[in-house]
């Protein structure tokens, strides 16, 4: 099966770049220049994974992030010319699993491309496995269903993206488990090249925003300082 990406970005000497490196790898590449023609593309062609700059007239791409999870579950990597760690923390945030500063490098782009596909094929080839093996979890008021990736807090709905979903049943599913950074990256983005960034730590405290109480003082994430994280 051909993979499909979807490259949303102002710029066309960007995507055409993008292009080119996708095509290489054999993907199906879909462009759009803003988050209008993005959103209307994505209701006409089902794509795998979504390639979102930030800075783009008429609907950014924090914009269009928040539209498209209405939509998808689907991977999400945002682009953008700015480099401080509150854009990157602004971008997954709004739902994106990944964020890459421009300028960069067109290779490292592909490896997280991959690295995204894999996960999500990884997830969706072992569905079948989970629903006949413990396919819930429950502590105290959190449900998870490890078959329909779904989360719920006393009854309600807590809507997860596929790589926050990863984290909390990695964790879940090894209870009282310490997992650090790099174990965590390693596990959930099945990618063995270890970034040294704060993405793990913004996806958990994003995680603690949509199932804690008090994410200041979480019942179910706990840090073990120092060290890592880990469900008790």
């Amino acid at each position: 099966m051909t993979m499909k990406v979807l490259v949303s970005d102002d710029d066309p000497e960007i995507r055409d770049v993008i292009r080119i490196y996708l095509q290489n790898e054999g993907y199906q590449v879909f462009e759009a220049e803003d988050g209008v023609q993005a959103i209307e593309l994505l209701r006409r062609e089902p794509v795998h994974l979504i390639i979102l700059d930030i800075m783009m007239p008429n609907m950014d791409g924090i914009k269009a992030c928040f539209k498209i999870r209405e939509m998808t579950k689907i991977p999400i990597i945002m682009l953008s010319a700015k480099g401080e760690d509150i854009d990157k923390i602004t971008g997954l945030t709004t739902g994106a699993d990944d964020y890459l500063a421009k300028p960069f490098n067109p290779l490292e782009l592909i490896a997280r491309v991959r690295a995204q596909l894999r996960r999500q094929m990884f997830t969706e080839g072992t569905e079948v496995s989970k629903a006949t093996d413990n396919s819930f979890m429950e502590i105290d008021d959190l449900v998870i269903n490890k078959n329909k990736h779904l989360v719920t807090i006393r009854g309600k709905e807590a809507t997860l993206t596929p790589i926050e979903f990863s984290i909390l049943e990695l964790l879940a599913g090894h209870r009282g488990q310490v997992f650090n950074v790099e174990q965590i990256y390693r596990n959930v983005w099945k990618e063995d090249k270890f970034l040294s960034d704060n993405t793990v730590m913004v996806h958990v405290r994003n995680i603690r925003e949509k199932i804690e109480d008090n994410p200041r003082e979480p019942r179910f994430i706990k840090t073990v300082w120092g060290v890592g994280y880990k469900v008790e």
